[in-house]
């Protein structure tokens, strides 16, 4: 699966996600909306060490074809017992075929261990952003956790090895985020990208949802027409729907979830959606 469809399939399962754990009718009001952002102001988050490439992999496993399965599982018998000349090529059939499934937790911890061993950029790059995306598509506490602690270590290694890396900044804003420890960093080096690119993509969706979290939907409405105006996506649509709910603009809103149900194709999803709809146009 190449890069850019397996991150059209995590914006599905992460929306999906979001979706189904909204009410269909009514707003957010003001004070839960700032309690959304609450998890901003948490304290900061620690590793913690049975969160694994063992146990991510073992609760993966299921939810994949069961060919890739007993693919995946050949490779982790061999990596066992595999010397250290071979380890590292393993780890790397590991990380992709895990990417090919969309699985990031998995393929992330993959990653980091390349990247400690290689010190590249791309590694820490690519343990980072699958990092990030399997924070995003956990509800496990204890996990999400352990995704951003190493995530800010993986785009810390790569803000070091390239000071100037707007896809490492961004990265790395996001975690800080998500952690808890140092919220306005994060968002202080998000427009810091956005300053420097006003176009950015992953800072863009990150600043808007964000903005959506602490109840500035009007911000995050503006984030996400400029990510739009670009490209057309699921995401940023589906986001965009809900901060014009949320602001009272029943017919926009309509109409940003019309385009994200065209675009996602999804027929579940697409159901939900027409709810939504349903309720808006009452």
């Amino acid at each position: 699966m190449k890069r850019n469809q397996i991150v059209v399939s995590v914006a599905v399962i992460a929306i999906m996600g979001y979706l189904y754990s909204l009410p269909v009718k009514g707003l957010v009001k003001p004070k839960e909306a700032t309690r959304g952002g609450a998890a901003a102001m948490a304290p900061a988050v620690k590793a913690n060490a049975n969160i694994n490439a063992a146990s991510v992999s073992a609760l993966a496993k299921p939810n994949i074809d069961a060919s890739i399965a007993t693919e995946i599982s050949a490779l982790e018998s061999k990596l066992k017992t595999a010397g250290e000349a071979d380890k590292l090529t393993l780890q790397r059939q590991l990380a992709k075929a895990w990417d090919s499934v969309t699985q990031p937790a998995p393929a992330a911890f993959y990653y980091f261990d390349i990247a400690h061993k290689s010190n590249e950029m791309a590694d820490w790059l690519n343990a980072g952003k699958n990092f990030n995306a399997a924070y995003k598509l956990s509800q496990d506490t204890s996990a999400q956790g352990t995704y951003v602690a190493n995530a800010v270590e993986a785009f810390d290694h790569a803000t070091k090895l390239q000071p100037n890396s707007l896809e490492a900044k961004t990265g790395l804003g996001v975690a800080y985020v998500n952690g808890g420890a140092m919220p306005m960093q994060g968002i202080t080096l998000l427009l810091d990208v956005v300053k420097q690119d006003p176009k950015n993509h992953d800072a863009l969706l990150n600043l808007g949802m964000f903005a959506m979290k602490s109840g500035q939907y009007a911000k995050a409405v503006d984030r996400f027409k400029t990510m739009i105006a670009q490209k057309e996506e699921i995401e940023p649509y589906f986001y965009l729907a809900e901060s014009y709910k949320q602001l009272g603009q029943k017919q926009e809103a309509i109409a940003a979830y019309e385009k994200c149900k065209e675009l996602m194709g999804d027929p579940a999803a697409g159901q939900r959606i027409d709810e939504y709809i349903k309720e808006l146009k009452k």
